[in-house]
């Protein structure tokens, strides 16, 4: 039974780096179900390392920085395509070449950069493909739990994030004056990701995490891949405009006994 609806359905995945990235385990959810799966990355030496993981599944190649090149990415898929269902947009950057400074102490440079290729590019890609995404497709973007939390180490990409989960309505309302796509966000805890390997004092969070969440284990991002994966699914349908947290109840424990008695000793 195709319970998700997704077989033969065409998605584009944005931001696959190695196995370990969110969107590769997304990628693995779709082809079970059925799904195509169409690869977006940002550069050609990606490319050719993403294509000995993805086998014969198309690698297009676009640096979400240039407009130009998104618009280039929707032309070459227009050509291969007729309509689009989903996009996948897993797609986040943030310097820190130099270590973590303050807050207070993040360049105008870093932020805005950060803004563009993190947030703006969902805007960017989405108004590219608006006329070739399906009537009842669905966009969904990879957030974070909480953009609340002042993590010391996330510095300013939990603004950042804040500014993604915003767009996520106004693009949602822009679109429903001519279409039912929907825009929604999964928002996971703490990943073991490449990508957030290269955050520093990344691994002790992690650990921290482990601790705090009720089952005494950290997101998994298959749990995150297989919620993306119902995000874009026609079973979806009365979710638009929404953070889905997946934390496994991490934010209900923080004051668990055994840490509290921890902490205090």
């Amino acid at each position: 039974m195709d319970f998700l609806e997704l077989k033969d359905k065409p998605v584009l995945i944005f931001g696959l780096a190695n196995r370990k990235s969110v969107a590769w385990h997304v990628g693995q959810v779709l082809k079970a179900v059925g799904a195509e799966v169409i690869w977006v990355v940002r550069s050609a030496a990606r490319r050719e390392s993403v294509e000995k993981l993805v086998g014969d599944a198309p690698v297009f190649i676009c640096d979400v920085e240039s407009e130009e090149a998104i618009e280039n990415l929707r032309q070459a898929v227009s050509e291969r395509w007729s309509r689009i269902h989903g996009v996948v947009h897993s797609i986040a950057f943030a310097e820190y070449e130099d270590g973590v400074k303050p807050f207070h102490e993040t360049s105008k440079r870093e932020f805005l950069r950060a803004i563009d290729i993190s947030c703006f590019s969902l805007m960017a890609i989405s108004r590219a493909f608006q006329d070739l995404l399906e009537e009842d497709g669905s966009v969904v973007t990879i957030s974070i739990s909480t953009t609340r939390m002042a993590s010391e180490n996330y510095g300013y990409m939990a603004p950042v994030k804040a500014a993604l989960d915003s767009s996520l309505a106004f693009l949602a309302k822009a679109f429903s004056r001519f279409s039912r796509v929907r825009f929604n966000a999964v928002a996971p805890g703490l990943l073991k990701t490449s990508a957030s390997a290269g955050i520093p004092g990344y691994v002790d969070s992690y650990l921290y995490a482990e601790r705090v969440i009720p089952r005494g284990q950290a997101v998994q991002t298959e749990e995150v891949a297989n919620t993306v994966a119902f995000l874009l699914s026609p079973r979806s349908s009365g979710i638009n405009a929404q953070q889905v947290v997946i934390d496994a109840g991490m934010s209900i424990n923080y004051f668990d006994r055994d840490l509290v008695a921890k902490a205090i000793e």
